[in-house]
């Protein structure tokens, strides 16, 4: 690091409360690599970036210390009670810091959820990282760091904290989705025992259990999932011709699994088991080269499977007897916008529904708060406002509001229900007209099937179980609800009107360097909520630098700035290429003396 550069302490730590551990200070983790992780529960990329660590924390175990820093989105993820058990549903293992007012967030300049910042054995701020993809980057910067402080002495190889984690012996633990079978019974993603589970038409009596519970990708008859989710049955003449019955998303493996019903024989249908981070087509692939990326529901319409890819705000599809997939909606954009199935945005998309006669299809589009339908090639929202605007209000759909919805369902009359998971309730939307509530006071409701006798069963992911509405519930869907609102009050960026220099800041990790050989190197969208606040500045480019010219008329509003850079290692006979991408919801103020830069680090480096 060049004399020049001026060091960063970082701040302390401090929130309401802490998981894993009793408590911890940066003065107790001297000598240690310290990394914080800011994460929100509700956020795909950093469920994405949980997974990526943990082969760095077991590798550098005795050095290196993670600390997740929750600074949530949601107004439920305010709730310690919801992040406690976020942090058993997705295994966290390592000490978790409850940030509830994104005070840490804020002192440690965090503008996108995920953010990695790395402190040395010093206590000094090294390295800031924004999305995700940097394991490789975070791999060389650790043995970097580790030689360094081993010379000066600084390294501390005893005494690391041991985070601990608990939880209860329940039948079912979080599950995901569920499937009415057509023998009565019901089939369950029993996602945080990495299995799934065939109960009894009463919903509650297990009838056998296919997988080990261990977190795997194991095919056969003793099969291994990881967080499975969404299922598909297939129409009899597809499974026929397939050999399997179930289409399972198994979501952190990043594959697509077939179910034999008859056998319990699992088998890999689609994937390859890498996850996704290439360059947007239409086309159809091989199912089982394409790359995918969390898969998180799957529902039949259009004559095939249509895939919930939540980890690139996408839908996919899959063809079973072509053997076949390919992307069917949605640029990898994290926004809400409307129109030509390759045009629009998505946000997390996480749960389907095809309307009985086949004509729509539903879905929970979980980030945006909003609830979207596919018809004749063309997408709507029927409720929904944004990426930040989210609460408990029923009324009209134009202004009615949901909160982190993750599923839906399709109902004969026409109207659909949704599992609005952050709510704990269960609402309706009936003729795109009108949203009411149907039910309340659930524990993080998840899905919802209709059986063949007409009821309505509701997987309660949080109170690990199925539950159904009871009699006259849907006639009640009418009643009024004095409706709550809320808005994600991150603390807005403050900008001057007229022009602004927009600075991605990327550097190559260590041992790495840019690289042109599938195109260019790096690219750059940005766009605007509303779109009057740019005058100047939107589209693509390949320059990570870019001239905005911001209304002067236009108070407030959200850029949305998407970046990604290629890059391969160097001096290697056989290099490997990285992409780091990552997507920000900038909210901003536009103000006389507001700054005229706008800097975000897509990877940043100290020294």
């Amino acid at each position: 690091m060049s004399e020049k550069q001026v060091r960063v302490r970082a701040p302390e730590l401090k929130g309401r409360g802490w998981l894993n551990v009793e408590s911890l200070s940066l003065k107790d983790l001297r000598g240690k690599i310290v990394l914080l992780d800011f994460w929100t529960f509700c956020c795909i990329n950093c469920l994405h970036v949980l997974d990526e660590l943990r082969p760095l924390e077991e590798r550098f175990g005795d050095v290196l210390v993670t600390i997740g820093v929750h600074s949530p989105k949601f107004e439920h993820e305010k709730d310690p009670d919801a992040l406690a058990a976020a942090v058993e549903r997705y295994g966290v293992d390592h000490p978790v810091l409850d940030d509830p007012e994104l005070n840490m967030w804020q002192q440690y300049t965090a503008k996108a959820w995920p953010t990695l910042t790395v402190i040395d054995p010093e206590g000094y701020v090294v390295a800031n990282m924004a999305g995700e993809g940097h394991a490789q980057g975070l791999t060389k910067l650790i043995e970097e760091l580790i030689e360094t402080h081993d010379a000066k002495g600084t390294l501390n190889r005893t005494n690391a904290p041991h985070a601990v984690q608990t939880s209860d012996s329940t039948l079912l633990r979080f599950p995901g989705k569920a499937l009415a079978l057509p023998d009565g019974h019901f089939l369950v993603s029993d996602s945080t025992h990495q299995s799934l589970a065939e109960l009894d038409a009463d919903n509650e009596t297990l009838v056998r259990r296919i997988g080990t519970g261990k977190r795997g990708r194991r095919d056969g008859l003793e099969p291994e999932f990881s967080e499975p989710g969404g299922l598909c049955l297939l129409p009899p003449h597809a499974a026929e011709i397939a050999g399997y019955d179930v289409v399972v998303a198994d979501t952190v493996n990043h594959l697509l699994r077939g179910l034999n019903l008859r056998t319990g024989e699992v088998s890999t249908v689609a994937g390859s088991g890498r996850q996704w981070r290439g360059t947007v087509d239409f086309d159809a692939h091989d199912s089982l080269a394409v790359d995918l990326s969390s898969p998180w529901d799957v529902a039949w319409y259009d004559d095939r499977v249509v895939v919930a890819m939540s980890g690139i705000h996408q839908l996919w599809w899959f063809d079973p007897v072509k053997r076949t997939a390919g992307m069917y909606a949605g640029t990898t954009v994290e926004a809400l916008k409307d129109g030509p199935l390759h045009e629009v945005w998505m946000a997390q998309p996480s749960g389907l529904s095809a309307s009985p006669d086949g004509g729509r299809l539903w879905i929970a589009d979980s980030e945006s708060s909003a609830v979207r339908w596919i018809e004749n090639g063309e997408m709507h929202t029927a409720a929904g406002q944004g990426l930040f605007d989210f609460g408990h209000v029923d009324g009209p759909a134009d202004q009615a509001l949901l909160q982190h919805p993750l599923g839906v369902l399709a109902l004969p009359d026409g109207s659909v229900l949704v599992a609005d998971t952050y709510n704990g309730a269960i609402r309706r939307i009936t003729d795109n007209k009108s949203v009411s509530t149907v039910l309340d006071g659930l524990s993080e409701p998840s899905d919802l099937v209709l059986t063949a006798d007409g009821d309505v069963v509701v997987v309660e992911s949080g109170a690990h179980r199925l539950v159904r509405l009871g009699p006259g519930t849907l006639a009640a869907a009418g009643i009024d609800v004095t409706g709550v609102r809320h808005r994600t009050e991150r603390p807005p960026t403050m900008l001057a009107p007229g022009a602004v220099e927009l600075d991605l800041i990327f550097e190559p990790a260590p041992g790495q360097k840019l690289d042109e050989s599938f195109g260019p190197s790096t690219r750059l969208e940005v766009s605007a909520s509303p779109p009057e606040l740019l005058l100047e500045g939107a589209g693509v480019s390949t320059d990570l630098r870019r001239r905005l010219v911001l209304a002067a008329d236009v108070a407030s509003g959200v850029l949305q700035v998407v970046a990604q850079a290629a890059t391969c290692d160097i001096d290697a006979e056989f290099p490997a290429c990285h992409l780091t991408r990552q997507d920000w919801g900038v909210p901003i103020r536009v103000v006389p003396d507001g700054a005229a830069r706008l800097p975000l680090i897509l990877r940043g480096m100290d020294s």
